[in-house]
């Protein structure tokens, strides 16, 4: 009878010890699977922000070279304000926008 318990003691145990180790195995995949989503999603947020910037870029420097062509237009608007003959001359002006 004695050995007869300890077998089933033994027994236990044994599959006491296997569902913790399953426990286990199943808690570090679920960890492992978290952690994967966590970059994922962090390398998703930096992509975004790397994009906004370079969109944020790209409106800057067409903001400024509008600036910069519409200076440039009225300096030389100022410097040939008696010769300008707006019809004539729009084309010539535009280009000039456009190159800047």
């Amino acid at each position: 009878a004695n050995q007869r318990v300890e077998k089933e003691l033994s027994q236990a145990r044994n599959e006491t010890a296997s569902r913790l180790a399953d426990a286990d195995r199943r808690a570090q995949a679920i960890i492992e699977e978290a952690k994967a989503r966590a970059t994922e999603e962090g390398n998703k947020i930096v992509a975004a922000a790397r994009a906004e910037a370079e969109q944020q870029s790209v409106q800057a420097r067409e903001a400024l070279r509008e600036q910069v062509a519409a200076l440039a237009v009225k300096g030389a608007e100022q410097i040939l304000r008696k010769e300008v003959n707006a019809g004539v001359h729009a084309d010539l002006l535009n280009r000039l926008k456009t190159e800047l």
